[in-house]
């Protein structure tokens, strides 16, 4: 059963929610163009709201299936520190799971080159 606290999330934590979800599901192209949106999205969150938007984020990369290191490695582009928190939930989910690959930290960064 959920908590008061659970079920009352401020408009800026749903707001992040639904663009980073949008976010996650664009082609790279698209994804490269609106990626400000998504981090001014994740910058108005507090601390409380940032460890939820994690948990979240890693219930969503579990449910991903076998592409389950994708979108850890889109949202290690998009904030570090929101990647390494989404990392640790996904750690710590019940039954195991793990990405199908776990990428070294040299392949979280944004290649400098748009073609790149």
């Amino acid at each position: 059963m959920a908590t008061a606290a659970e079920l009352v999330l401020s408009a800026t934590y749903r707001e992040a929610q639904r663009t980073l979800a949008a976010w996650l599901e664009r082609n790279h192209r698209e994804a490269r163009r609106t990626a400000f949106a998504a981090r001014a999205a994740v910058a108005g969150l507090t601390a409380v709201e940032r460890h939820r938007l994690a948990r979240w984020l890693a219930w969503l990369c579990a449910s991903t299936g076998q592409r389950g290191a994708a979108p850890l490695v889109r949202i290690h582009h998009l904030d570090g520190a929101l990647g390494d928190a989404t990392a640790a939930a996904v750690a710590q989910l019940p039954g195991g799971f793990a990405p199908a690959r776990s990428l070294p930290r040299e392949h979280w960064s944004m290649p400098t080159r748009l073609g790149a």
